[in-house]
């Protein structure tokens, strides 16, 4: 695994990996801006007559919609890359798996988009379900960090790999790749997971992911 993100990381300055880079953090950011404002307003607007201050519902907005997008960023981040990440993946494949390039079956925007629409989506559920563990278990210090670390890491995993196997396998076939990679791709989850929790290195992490899971899939089937 640290050799993938090595080689990951190498090959951040490739020109297709820094366009798809460019693109990805573009649309992240807009999302994110329709978001907040969407948050903000529907928090303000909310608070606003039970608070009986504007200035107050601002600020409790503001920090509402603060938290929140901290929370979806890694949803959102996946759910863009999940576009692009087909780039990514040629990009990989073209540097150092070229007999796999040449027999690959690029994915369609729609299905890249739909993809990544499924991920967020099971992120939030699967959070959002997780959320009374996570704060029972808070009261052990360290208890909620590692349940949030194993169970994201588990969605993580499957969905990078998902990204790579879609160009190569068809669906039976990625079921059988899942359950022969399952402690690798968990690893890799695991790991990606770690990266979108460092300030900075999270603007890197859904492609250094997309780029890791590549590694992984083409070292599994050798």
């Amino acid at each position: 695994m640290l050799r993938a993100f090595f080689l990951s990381v190498g090959q951040l300055g490739d020109p297709p990996v820094l366009r798809v880079l460019a693109k990805s953090m573009a649309a992240t950011l807009a999302v994110f801006v329709a978001l907040g404002g969407l948050v903000w307003w529907s928090v303000h607007v909310a608070l606003a007559g039970w608070t009986g201050g504007d200035g107050l519902a601002a600020v409790a907005a503001a920090a509402v919609t603060i938290l929140a997008l901290w929370l979806l960023f890694r949803a959102v981040a996946i759910a863009v890359v999940g576009i692009f990440a087909d780039d990514v993946v040629a990009a990989v494949e073209a540097r150092h798996y070229p007999s796999a390039l040449a027999t690959a079956r690029p994915v369609p925007f729609a299905r890249g988009a739909a993809m990544g629409l499924r991920s967020a989506g099971r992120v939030v559920l699967v959070n959002l379900v997780m959320l009374p563990v996570y704060l029972l278990l808070l009261a052990t210090g360290i208890g909620t960090a590692a349940a949030f670390f194993v169970v994201n890491g588990w969605l993580l995993g499957r969905d990078l790999g998902d990204m790579v196997a879609a160009r190569h396998l068809d669906r039976a076939g990625t079921d059988q790749w899942r359950r022969a990679t399952a402690p690798r791709r968990f690893l890799l989850g695991l790991g990606n997971t770690a990266l979108f929790v460092v300030p900075v290195v999270n603007l890197l992490a859904p492609v250094l992911g997309a780029a890791m899971a590549t590694h992984l899939f083409h070292r599994s089937r050798a």
